[in-house]
């Protein structure tokens, strides 16, 4: 952070009149501090979680509803001959 009071000094002691610099990376920064950093991590997790857990519940039912009635093959009768 170069933000802060500078003062020039020479070697034989003689001091500038100080400068204040107020310094800024963007104008749309935002600090953002561990805290706050663990607290998305934690929240995505929780989602991520929410939503696979959301998932399997429906396509758990889906496969409860399906009718047997699709795996059923129309078989030829032994009389007929193949051509």
């Amino acid at each position: 952070d170069p933000r802060g009071t500078y003062k020039c000094r020479t070697d034989d002691g003689k001091e500038s009149p100080s400068l204040q610099v107020h310094y800024r990376m963007c104008q749309n920064c935002i600090e953002v501090d561990a805290p706050t950093i663990s607290g998305i991590v934690v929240a995505d997790v929780v989602a991520t979680i929410f939503l696979a857990v959301a998932v399997y519940c429906i396509t758990g039912q889906a496969k409860g509803r399906m009718s047997r009635a699709s795996d059923r093959q129309n078989l030829i009768a032994n009389e007929q001959l193949y051509q």
